[in-house]
C-alpha cells in the first residue's frame, strides 16, 4: 500500500500536498529487519500500475525478497492518506482507498503458501484480515495449527475504519490467540475489547501467546514472556531500533540468516532499559520496555 503523508499539519481538506511513502504494517517490518541485516521476504499482491512498481522497487531496495509479490492487472494498488501528528489525537484523520484493491484479492488459493511458510518467523497484521473475506480466510489458514508452522508474530493493528461490521474485534482476538507473539496497543485493546485494566488485564484476556507485548506509546511497552514449565526467566525481546509503523498490506516473511553465528531469527520489540523483571504470575516474566532506539532514517513508515 502507498501512504501519502501531509507536508504540513492540518485537516486533510486543508493540506495542499503530500509526500509519497511506503505503507503496510508487514512490509514496514520486513524493510526494518532487512535494514538491520536480517533476511526477509514480503509476500503480497499489488496492482500492475505505477504505485505497484514503486512499492516493489522501494521495498526490494532494502534487500527484501519481493519475488513472490503478485501483480494484479485488473485491481489497483491500495493507497491511504493521513494527517500529521499523533494517531491517538482527536484531530487525526485517515482516508483509506483499499476497497477492491489488489491486496484485497488475496486468499489461500491465490498465495504461494509454501513461500509464506518457508521462513522461521511469519509476521502478520490484523489489517489484512479486514480487507476481504478471502484475506480473512488466508489469515485463519496461516494462524491455524499446521505441521511445521513457523513462529507466528501478529500485530493486532485494530483499524475500525476498515471493518464493515461489528465482528472485527472478535476476529482479531481469535487471530491473536492463535499466534506465538502478539503486539497490541493498550489503547486499541481498550477500544476493541473494552479492556481497561492495563497490561495485566490484557494478558489475562490473552494467555495463549508465548510472548505478549503491550505497547504504551511514548511510555514504552510491557512484555510478558511465558516460560517453559513452571520456571520463570526474565526476558525482553531485543529491538531493531524503534517500532515500524504502517497500515495494511500483505504478510511479511522473516527468514533465518545463515552463517552469522548460530541460529537465524528476528527480534521485533523495543530494546529493554535496565530494569528488574516483574513476575505477576507463575509462568510469566514481565519486563518494562522503555527505550526505543530509532530505526534508520530511511526506514519507511506510514
Amino acid at each position: 500500500m502507498v501512504t501519502f503523508l501531509p507536508t504540513r499539519p492540518g485537516r486533510l481538506a486543508d493540506v495542499p500536498s503530500f509526500h509519497r511513502s511506503i505503507g503496510g504494517a508487514e512490509s514496514n517490518v520486513a524493510c526494518a529487519l532487512a535494514a538491520a541485516g536480517h533476511t526477509t521476504r514480503w509476500v503480497g499482491r499489488v496492482g500492475a500500475d505505477g504505485f505497484g512498481d514503486h512499492l516493489v522497487e522501494a521495498i526490494g531496495a532494502y534487500g527484501v525478497d519481493v519475488s513472490y509479490v503478485r501483480r494484479d492487472p485488473s485491481r489497483p494498488t491500495g493507497v491511504y492518506f493521513r494527517t500529521a501528528g499523533d494517531r491517538a489525537g482527536d484531530t487525526h484523520e485517515v482516508a483509506y482507498y483499499r476497497a477492491g484493491s489488489a491486496a484485497s484479492a488475496m486468499s489461500p488459493a491465490g498465495v504461494d503458501l509454501d513461500a509464506v511458510r518457508a521462513g522461521r518467523v511469519l509476521h502478520l497484521s490484523g489489517i489484512t484480515a479486514a480487507l476481504s473475506s478471502g484475506c480473512l480466510e488466508l489469515m485463519r489458514e496461516l494462524t491455524a495449527p499446521h505441521p511445521g508452522r513457523p513462529l507466528i508474530s501478529f500485530d493486532v493493528n485494530h483499524r475500525p475504519g476498515l471493518w464493515g461490521d461489528a465482528y472485527g474485534p472478535e476476529v482479531l482476538l481469535d487471530l491473536a490467540r492463535g499466534a506465538d507473539i502478539v503486539f497490541v496497543g493498550e489503547d486499541e485493546a481498550e477500544e476493541a475489547w473494552g479492556l481497561t485494566g492495563g497490561p495485566t488485564a490484557i494478558r489475562e484476556a490473552l494467555p495463549e501467546p508465548g510472548t505478549l507485548v503491550v505497547k504504551q506509546g511514548r511510555e514504552g511497552a510491557v512484555a510478558f514472556r511465558a516460560s517453559r514449565g513452571q520456571s520463570c526467566l526474565p526476558q525482553c525481546l531485543k529491538g531493531l531500533g524503534g517500532t515500524p509503523r504502517g497500515d495494511g498490506g500483505p504478510p511479511a516473511r522473516a527468514k533465518p540468516r545463515v552463517g552469522e553465528g548460530g541460529r537465524g531469527g528476528t527480534s521485533l520489540a523495543p530494546r529493554c532499559a535496565d530494569s528488574p523483571a516483574r513476575t505477576d504470575s507463575g509462568c510469566d516474566s514481565v519486563h518494562r520496555c522503555v527505550q526505543f532506539p530509532r530505526c534508520p532514517t530511511s526506514t519507511p513508515h506510514g
